[in-house]
């Protein structure tokens, strides 16, 4: 169990390190600047829920090609 949660933490946090960069690049170059803004507009949950959105979305997927997998590999 410990396993499989630190597997999906990983894929949780790969995910939000991959969206931050891809959603605002400018934190490679600036992130203070980057930070002071979302200081100033206090939304600072916000990466985290579209984050989840698109993990449970990623994990419906898995969960689904499993399903098939398993499916398949009882036939043979």
């Amino acid at each position: 169990m410990i396993k499989i949660l630190k597997t999906e933490f990983v894929i949780y946090t790969a995910l939000l390190t991959v969206l931050t960069f891809l959603m605002h690049p400018d934190l490679l170059s600036v992130p203070t600047a980057r930070l002071g803004l979302m200081q100033e507009k206090g939304n600072y949950i916000h990466p985290l829920l579209y984050t989840f959105f698109i993990y449970l979305i990623i994990y419906f997927f898995r969960f689904v090609f499993g399903f098939v997998m398993k499916f398949f590999n009882k036939n043979k």
